[in-house]
């Protein structure tokens, strides 16, 4: 099982960054308030970019990468990977 790094948008437009193993939960998680604790009252989330990677490390690394990012990074990213999948 690969680790996927992603972004949601939060109900206040906010971008949020996070890794796991386990999207599906994790996405439950937050939208349960037992996330991270930035997502909590911000809902409703969407995933807008997802990328995986062989290790927690890579991903790790990514993650931090991608929250280095400001705001229009961020977005130049999501538009870039949409527009690769089209």
């Amino acid at each position: 099982m690969s680790w996927i790094v992603y972004i949601l948008e939060c109900g206040d437009d906010t971008l949020y960054t996070g890794m796991t193993k386990d999207l599906d939960r994790r996405i439950v998680e937050h939208e349960s308030g037992k996330g991270a604790k930035y997502t909590r009252g911000r809902g409703p989330l969407k995933i807008i970019y997802t990328e995986c990677h062989n290790t927690m490390r890579q991903a790790a690394k990514r993650e931090a990468e991608i929250k280095s990012l400001d705001r229009t990074a961020k977005l130049k990213l999501v538009s870039s990977a949409a527009q690769s999948q089209r």
